[in-house]
């Protein structure tokens, strides 16, 4: 598939994935990438079933190995090999390495291994072109800053005001923002905590709290 073709992935399936997919009228889908296996990622797999009845191939999905074991034995009936369930989803789990950089290759761009800390855990976090999607981190290893230079968009996590053990707060993620230096920020992963009008208004002009069904263009090829 060329890059200028229209691709459609996701990063991670939520429990409200079925939600989020008649929003946006997701008829379609190439491949999913996951960040870990926590229940708020993973659960919505099942979800992609009516989508990889159409993707001739198998769906392909991108996990390391431990994130790969829980969606294996949550959804144990879509990838046993003897007596499965004929209508489960037709995916193909793809095990990928955790080093920093790990390249995935798909529809003619490529997807980068951000390693990310989530409280005591080290999970996937993404690059792709000159944006870059960081969900579920407290911090960022000085590993990975070098995959964030000159990006035009950061997508990073912010719960709430008050540091949190398994998250970046507000004040972090905004320190963050200025040592990573991309053109926009936007906040995700954010609590109740966090009005978006008052909270849009204290950030800077380049940060803002991101929302269901925000749309960005950036460069996604390599």
């Amino acid at each position: 598939m060329s890059p200028t073709a229209a691709i459609k992935f996701v990063i991670d399936t939520g429990q409200d994935f079925h939600v989020q997919a008649v929003r946006e009228n997701l008829q379609t889908l190439d491949a999913v990438l996951y960040t870990h296996g926590h229940a708020d990622h993973v659960l919505g797999m099942d979800d992609l079933r009516s989508l990889s009845f159409k993707n001739p191939g198998g769906l392909p999905l991108y996990a390391d190995d431990d994130t790969a074991n829980v969606i294996e034995r949550i959804f144990e009936y879509t990838f046993r090999k003897v007596d499965r369930y004929p209508t489960s989803a037709r995916v193909t789990l793809h095990r990928t390495p955790t080093a920093a950089g790990t390249e995935i290759p798909l529809f003619g761009a490529t997807f980068l291994r951000v390693p990310v800390t989530h409280g005591r855990n080290t999970i996937a976090g993404y690059r792709f072109g000159n944006a870059a999607y960081l969900t579920d981190m407290s911090d960022i290893p000085e590993e990975s800053l070098p995959l964030l230079q000159d990006l035009d968009i950061l997508v990073l996590d912010a719960l709430r005001r008050e540091p949190h053990p398994s998250h970046s707060h507000l004040a972090k993620s905004v320190e963050l923002v200025e040592k990573i230096a991309p053109k926009r920020a936007f906040f995700t992963h954010i609590s109740h905590d966090l009005d978006h009008d008052s909270i849009n208004a204290s950030l800077p002009a380049h940060i803002r709290l991101a929302h269901d069904g925000l749309k960005l263009t950036f460069e996604i090829a390599s």
